[in-house]
């Protein structure tokens, strides 16, 4: 199967990469290296340095490559950064996600797989509670407006121009690759601040000095694994989560990072952050369904912990 993956050379779309090119497909990457690099995506495969926003240039790199099927990774994925400037989060996720899937339409693409997010649409679910696929959105930030906008175009371009969708609501992903510079995931900025012996800071979820908010974190080999299966057409579902189900809140994160690297730093109290979802968990039972065991967070921890040490040298 030839596959296009834009956000190819990015933290999760490089391992989606690499799990299509394990599986025998012909991959090609777009990305414009915003937070992206060069050397994540593979030798022999085809790269396009293309900005999503960039209309015409995504259409010519649609009717070169020729993909039977999109995986559609590029985004403006941070929650602070889409409060700050909610024009620049709309013309990435939306309007540059509409590029992609018109000329995927254009060119004859057979199915179009969208990286969306579970706990920014879904918002706070109730303690004891997990937000299944049919969750009643509640989106508390520009990020997650947006996300939710382009599944709903898919389902209307399903409908209307007969392409296959499917898409998929990451929990918060983790591992391997993830910048731990800029608007970057907590584990990613924890692992690298203990390994350098800075203080862990510790957002509020509610008042200052409790445990922070609670996340649903999954490994970025399972993310992958779930792309596989959406693409090649194995997930019959239109939308699936991706996600473990288990809650763990920042402080106890924080606790398990100082164990992975066996470094014992000062944890800091801050306030709440605005746009933070309080307590995000998703209903794991499509990936557990397709995927089996899933991967538990110290063993990801600490592979993730191996790499970032690694990466420090």
């Amino acid at each position: 199967m030839r596959v296009l993956v834009t956000g190819g050379a990015g933290f999760i779309g490089s391992h989606v990469v690499e799990r299509l090119l394990a599986g025998g497909n012909e991959v090609a990457v777009l990305d414009n290296l915003s937070t992206g690099r060069r050397e994540n995506v593979p030798a022999g495969v085809r790269f396009y340095e293309i900005d999503v926003r960039d209309r015409d240039a995504v259409r010519r790199v649609l009717e070169e490559f020729r993909p039977e099927a999109v995986n559609h990774q590029a985004a403006q994925a941070s929650v602070v950064v889409s409060l700050r400037d909610t024009r620049l989060d709309a013309e990435v996720n939306l309007l540059g996600g509409l590029n992609v899937l018109d000329a995927s339409v254009a060119s004859g693409v057979e199915r179009f797989v969208f990286a969306s997010t579970g706990g920014a649409i879904c918002g706070d679910v109730a303690e004891g509670d997990r937000a299944g696929e049919d969750c009643v959105p509640k989106p508390l930030s520009p990020y997650a407006i947006h996300k939710l906008a382009f599944e709903q175009l898919l389902a209307v371009y399903g409908r209307q121009r007969g392409i296959a969708t499917r898409i998929l609501r990451y929990a918060n992903v983790y591992g391997p690759r993830q910048d731990p510079h800029g608007e970057a995931g907590v584990i990613a900025i924890f692992l690298d601040s203990a390994l350098a012996g800075r203080t862990l800071c510790v957002n509020a979820w509610r008042t200052l000095g409790d445990a922070g908010c609670v996340r649903d974190y999954v490994y970025v080999t399972d993310v992958a694994r779930m792309n596989e299966l959406a693409l090649a057409g194995t997930l019959s579902e239109p939308l699936a989560n991706v996600c473990t189900g288990i809650g763990t809140a920042t402080r106890e994160l924080a606790e398990a990072v100082m164990r992975v690297t066996g470094r014992m730093v000062p944890l800091e109290s801050q306030p709440p952050r605005a746009g933070d979802v309080g307590l995000s968990v998703l209903d794991p039972t499509l990936p557990e369904r397709y995927l089996g065991e899933l991967v538990a967070l110290e063993w990801g921890l600490a592979r993730t912990a191996e790499w970032a040490e690694r990466a420090r040298r």
